[in-house]
């Protein structure tokens, strides 16, 4: 995997994020531990002179950093759609959005959010594809429980609660229902972050011939009994200090270079888990931009080009 340097996130200017903290914060979003046994921890840095309502405040997500393109941007289109996903929960809804101005079919690429729901990070995502000129959309898994409830604590409770299969044929549905779209020419990309990043795998394991570019960003690999299926190409991002993602990528590289897939991995230094989400203080500018750019530009090669 490539790297690069990166500058560590500030809590103010004289301290720095403890790496303890960012690691309680990974193991608080993923259910290995509860609230109160993450604050607890936090209170615990409190000897150290760190004040808890900034650690708490810089760790937990602030939506309204998210919005780097505006829900009502001219030049997009936005609109919530439903789906059909049989094998699932029966119907699906997200979040679609398109350039306002299209003179031609265009590329459509999923958006998979993480282990909560469709949140304003995630929609805003789906605004920056479309402003680079794609057909972007998410679907909220939490459709079938009322959608996204508006915060992170009860979304990420109410998706662990949920029928992990039928999850899945959603996002297939989701795919599907995309790459398909009027306005789609038919090459269809995906990108998904943390849960999302393995869901993005296990569409290029399940669904290989409709997915024309894939890009987790820190995710695990599908079971390895359908690993063997991922055709790619993949383009893979790993942060440096998310061990706990890390350890699944060498079994998964030996596999994908074993059946000659085409990918491309790049491993960002001293950076966390979640670095591209905005709203936190695991976002890091400088690698999130760099990550980003590369995504745009696999999916203009591989979803413009007319082969």
């Amino acid at each position: 995997m490539s790297s690069h340097t990166n500058t560590a996130q500030p809590v103010s200017s004289s301290q720095e994020i403890p790496q303890a903290a960012f690691d309680w914060y990974d193991e608080y979003a993923h259910g290995m531990i509860d609230r109160r046994e993450f604050m607890q921890r936090l209170a615990g840095l409190t000897v150290l002179g760190f004040n808890l309502t900034t650690l708490t405040a810089a760790l937990l997500p602030d939506y309204a950093l998210a919005e780097q393109v505006s829900f009502n941007d001219p030049a997009i289109k936005a609109s919530y759609q439903t789906f059909d996903s049989a094998k699932g929960h029966g119907k699906g809804r997200g979040y679609l959005v398109m350039p306002r101005e299209a003179t031609s079919l265009l590329p459509v690429v999923l958006v998979v959010h993480e282990n909560r729901g469709l949140n304003p990070y995630i929609e805003d995502v789906v605004r920056r594809l479309a402003k680079s000129g794609f057909i972007a959309f998410a679907p909220d898994a939490l459709y079938p429980l009322g959608g996204y409830p508006g915060n992170d604590d009860e979304g990420r409770t109410m998706q662990a609660n949920m029928d992990q299969h039928k999850i899945e044929q959603d996002f297939i549905a989701a795919a599907h229902y995309l790459k398909s779209h009027p306005a789609s020419n038919g090459k269809l990309g995906a990108v998904g972050f943390c849960f999302g990043g393995y869901i993005v795998n296990m569409l290029a394991a399940t669904i290989p011939d409709d997915l024309a570019a894939a890009v987790p960003f820190y995710g695990t690999p599908a079971p390895e009994e359908l690993q063997l299926q991922v055709k790619g190409p993949l383009m893979l991002h790993f942060a440096e200090l998310d061990s706990r993602v890390n350890a699944s990528w060498p079994g998964y590289e030996k596999v994908l270079a074993a059946n000659k897939v085409t990918y491309q991995a790049y491993l960002y230094p001293n950076v966390n888990h979640g670095f591209h989400n905005d709203s936190t203080a695991r976002y890091n500018e400088a690698m999130a931009e760099l990550a980003w750019s590369r995504t745009l530009q696999f999916f203009n090669l591989r979803l413009r080009s007319t082969d």
